[in-house]
């Protein structure tokens, strides 16, 4: 079967599993992933080649634009203080955690290779969790925070994975330059972001009476502004992210209800199908990552990605609740008569938990790692390349099916403890 027939193939089945996810009281995207990796051992069925340039180009812009356009810019300012906390701090908390438990339990594990895994299993994948979340009760709050946690945690993956793999290759790990690289790759897309907002926003006043090529340059732009990032050698990321914010608010201000809908209408479609894609790609590219691994490690690697899942989940809860404590000291300082932050930005309980359990792995961790170089600049292979891999979509699959289908129930348990609470306060 040729690659475009199985896309076709495969699209089939997002939209028809979608159908029947809510029957099979399974979360849709962790059905999606076991039906690939079904469906990937089907001995007719042909590899997939997934080239992690391809991924992040088809995949990021639209995922990230969308996010970032819908995302309350107000409610995202509220809660800036958690968002980069997660999305930065707790990113490279995360990648030197899994590094030391890596470099001490994995055999031939180096340093500069356990960063590297650290690294790729550092970035959460909140699509997951958002979509794993659908239709349940989840505050607005936690919704904003996962949602903006994963509009910048992936540059902040990319960065130490870079400085990772340029280890094992030999080079130099200098702090500061790191440092410096970080804020030049975040203020270089913020720069671009705004320059072709700018630009977006002059064609869109311009063409906004003919919605068909106000739609298409609304789809276009995404894609062009990460090529024009990533050509610039500053993230793609963060650039994307800003275009989403700033033309969120354009729109608002001189779009007609009419052309929203529609625009909303085709976004939701495109959305539906990408999402669908990522998890189905997720399983049906285990098979051939399996076949690259000696049987005899199988089970030991597996147990080691266990045991790095329940330690990157155990870093995430702790930066959590840290956060929720912090939140509240700075709420009860004041300077000039004013809170430090806001009471809406202060974290419960509840969704602590739910913002912790959502920490799950998904395609950005999956395209670094099968993005990997093959060889060392001497032609040597890259060590531990096919562990590295199999590790690191075996995270990705135990958090997607282990948090995955846990969180609902959590998220369950906690709104009937609010609705009780809420009952004995008012008897």
């Amino acid at each position: 079967m040729e690659n475009y027939s199985i896309i076709i193939f495969i699209l089939a089945i997002v939209i028809g599993l979608s159908a029947f996810a809510d029957k099979l009281k399974i979360p849709y995207p962790i059905l999606l992933v076991i039906v690939g990796v079904e469906i990937g051992f089907i001995p007719t069925m042909a590899e997939i080649e997934i080239n992690p340039e391809i991924i992040f180009l088809l995949f990021l812009p639209p995922l990230l634009y969308d996010a970032s356009f819908n995302i309350s810019s107000r409610d995202f300012k509220t809660n800036i203080h958690t968002i980069t906390t997660l999305a930065i701090w707790l990113v490279f908390l995360t990648t030197i955690a899994i590094a030391v438990v890596a470099y001490y339990l994995i055999p031939e594990m180096t340093w500069p290779l356990a960063f590297v895994l650290g690294a790729i299993l550092s970035a959460t994948d909140a699509v997951a969790a958002i979509n794993i979340t659908k239709g349940l009760k989840i505050s607005h709050k936690t919704i904003t925070i996962l949602e903006g946690e994963s509009l910048i945690n992936d540059a902040s993956a990319l960065v130490a994975y870079r400085f990772a793999v340029a280890a094992v290759m030999g080079a130099a790990f200098i702090i500061w330059k790191a440092a410096l690289e970080f804020i030049l790759l975040l203020g270089g897309g913020f720069l671009v972001g705004f320059v072709m907002s700018k630009i977006l926003a002059f064609i869109l006043k311009r063409v906004q009476k003919k919605p068909e090529v106000t739609i298409s340059f609304m789809l276009l732009m995404p894609f062009v502004t990460y090529l024009v990032a990533e050509h610039l050698h500053v993230s793609g990321v963060i650039a994307v992210v800003i275009l989403g914010l700033a033309i969120s608010r354009f729109s608002k201000k001189i779009f007609p209800e009419s052309l929203k809908n529609q625009s909303k209408g085709l976004w939701d479609v495109i959305i539906f199908l990408l999402n669908g894609l990522i998890f189905i790609l997720i399983g049906l590219n285990f098979r051939y990552i399996l076949e690259d691994i000696d049987s005899k490690m199988i089970l030991p690697y597996i147990g080691y990605a266990a045991i790095i899942t329940i330690v990157a989940l155990l870093v995430r809860m702790a930066r959590v609740y840290l956060q929720k404590i912090n939140l509240q000291k700075a709420f009860q300082k004041t300077k000039n008569g004013k809170r430090r932050v806001s009471e809406h930005a202060l974290l419960d309980f509840g969704n602590s938990l739910i913002i912790s359990w959502s920490g799950m792995r998904g395609i950005v961790s999956l395209a670094i790692a099968i993005g990997l170089p093959k060889n060392l600049e001497d032609g040597s292979p890259f060590p531990l390349r096919n562990a590295i891999i199999f590790i690191s979509v075996a995270v990705v699959l135990l958090t997607l099916i282990g948090q995955g289908l846990t969180l609902p129930w959590i998220v369950k348990k906690i709104n009937e403890k609010a609705e009780q609470n809420k009952i004995d306060s008012n008897s």
